[in-house]
């Protein structure tokens, strides 16, 4: 390691900076930033400013699914000068839902679509959930 280590509050700042940059980050179907999408999973800054980001994407099978963490790599980049190293990391251990869509993400659908999309598919879900099951029996 050279030079001095980062305190606990220029990562915070960094991190700060961080999210600003990921809201200029779009996904090119929705225009609604990846930040707002609720598609950053985690945000890791160490000691000497090396910046670990881990996303997903709405669909397993998104065929930009490269190009959308490689723009946010590089928007990270060209906007956080203090970061000595970023790297994305797609991951799909849990699958998106509208669920992590922030506030403001929210506001933006509804503004697109007419109707706030995240609460209908809340209302959609939970009739799905309380559908009795199809047990494949055929009468």
């Amino acid at each position: 390691m050279f030079g001095v280590p980062l305190s606990e509050e220029g990562r915070r700042q960094i991190g700060e900076k961080i999210v600003a940059a990921l809201k200029d980050v779009y996904d090119p179907e929705i225009p609604i930033s990846v930040w707002d999408l609720g598609l950053i999973r985690g945000m890791e800054i160490d000691e000497e400013g090396h910046v670990m980001i881990k996303m997903t994407l709405t669909a397993v099978g998104c065929p930009i699914a490269s190009t959308i963490a490689l723009m946010t790599e590089s928007t990270v980049w060209e906007k956080v000068p203090e970061a000595k190293s970023v790297t994305v990391e797609l991951v799909w251990d849990e699958p998106w839902t509208p669920d992590w869509v922030t506030q403001e993400g929210r506001e933006q659908l509804k503004q697109i679509y007419g109707y706030d999309v995240v609460e209908e598919w809340q209302k959609r879900m939970q009739e799905y959930q309380q559908e009795p099951a199809d047990t494949g029996d055929i009468h």
